[in-house]
């Protein structure tokens, strides 16, 4: 196909995708819209079989890591580790607003980093929804630190998202390194979302609650607990012998299907379901998609509008450009086209990307994928999501999160190096 009908067809094809993604047409699976799509990219030439197959193959780690982490994060909720954190809520924030959200900040942000934004979009959410209406508070400021959390806090290790996952990729750091230098840019992001929604939504966290929660503590699952501890000193440990944290990660879920397998508390096809294998498929046909726009001239006009270096300057550029590129295209698509043009200029700028796609996605709804499945989760608890508030607390949050969490990497990348 000759160069002009290819580059339409490419974003054809990939605003088709990216629509049936936010829009579901008649409630069907992304991947029902996104298989075909690649399959018309590659039939009609407008992707190489060998881009498509070498696009396959660079995605093939990242989506077993995610199905395993997606296996694990659902067994764990069946052990009962996210009853437990709802019933710790409950009693321990009193019937006090303020003390609850600081307590949704402090689980939302460690359920993100260590089981991924999934499992705090699709299994804390609910959790924190049934804790407020136990309190009697007001749910909005708590649910709408559910979805802002598993963006902005899906910074700290390469597991925690599946941008970081390739952002790692295409890095050349090593995990405990990854971690070490997005610590500071982790908790400064954070920080700054929680004084913003503190003061966003005052007036509800000063309405009060009906009366503290007098039930006392759930079970703890030590084993779930002791599962998970031993995943993370996998990823260490698979990252230091050079080995990809997939492995790590099907370990740890494999551990806890085995248990719930033998003590019958769930199915291979609950198992295989939780692996979400539709999903798995659209997010490689996504990424075949974005591979044929890339071929076809994206690539090059963006890496025009690029800054050159690391320094504080270049580093805001490059977190400015793809902050507005998550909500244009989505953070998955973005963190795809963009991660090739940066990575010669060394993981400084890989890391200045990531803040991008993922803090910025937290402006818009379409900005990110866990963004539109948090809404779905909303609504089915008869909650309200209003576009205007939505961006109305992203406008205050996102500008000053970016920039502080720039800042912050940048002091990292001066101190610890980026090597």
């Amino acid at each position: 196909m000759s160069t002009a009908p290819a580059e339409i067809l490419a974003l054809l094809l990939l605003v088709v995708v990216l629509a049936c993604a936010v829009i579901r047409p008649w409630g069907r699976s992304e991947a029902v819209f996104a298989v075909p799509a690649a399959g018309v990219a590659v039939a009609t030439g407008v992707i190489s079989l060998d881009h498509a197959v070498e696009e396959a193959v660079r995605l093939g780690p990242v989506i077993g890591f995610l199905a395993a982490v997606l296996v694990l994060a659902q067994l764990c909720e069946e052990e009962g580790l996210f009853q437990a954190c709802g019933a710790w809520m409950a009693r321990t924030s009193a019937g006090r607003p303020r003390r609850l959200l600081a307590q949704v900040f402090v689980l939302a942000s460690a359920i993100t980093a260590v089981l991924s934004l999934d499992a705090t979009i699709v299994l804390l959410t609910p959790v924190v929804f049934a804790t407020a209406a136990r309190l009697g508070a007001r749910s909005r400021p708590h649910v709408y630190a559910c979805t802002h959390l598993s963006n902005t806090a899906s910074l700290l290790l390469p597991v925690s998202n599946l941008t970081n996952l390739l952002a790692f990729a295409a890095s050349g750091l090593s995990f405990t390194r990854f971690a070490a230098l997005m610590t500071l840019p982790w908790l400064v992001a954070i920080g700054v979302e929680y004084l913003v929604f503190r003061r966003f939504f005052a007036t509800d966290l000063d309405a009060g609650a009906a009366a503290p929660a007098t039930a006392g503590p759930a079970e703890v699952p030590v084993f779930a607990l002791a599962t998970v501890a031993c995943t993370l000193a996998g990823f260490v440990a698979a990252s230091a012998v050079g080995l990809d944290p997939a492995w790590a990660a099907a370990a740890g879920a494999t551990v806890l299907a085995v248990r719930a397998l033998l003590r019958r508390r769930t199915t291979p096809v609950a198992v295989l379901r939780a692996a979400a294998v539709p999903f798995l498929a659209f997010v490689l046909a996504l990424g075949i998609v974005v591979r044929a726009v890339v071929d076809h001239g994206l690539g090059a006009a963006l890496g025009r509008l690029l800054p050159d270096g690391t320094g504080l300057l270049a580093l805001l550029g490059t977190a400015a450009v793809a902050a507005v590129l998550a909500n244009v295209i989505n953070n998955l698509p973005a963190v795809l086209v963009l991660l090739p043009l940066v990575a010669p200029a060394g993981p400084g700028a890989v890391l200045a990307v990531l803040l991008g796609v993922n803090i910025g996605p937290n402006l818009t709804y379409a900005g990110s994928l866990a963004t539109l499945l948090w809404r779905r989760i909303v609504h089915a608890h008869d909650g309200e999501v209003e576009l205007k508030e939505f961006t109305r607390l992203g406008l205050y949050a996102v500008p000053a999160g970016l920039c502080a969490a720039v800042v912050a990497l940048w002091v990292s990348l001066t101190t610890i190096g980026g090597g």
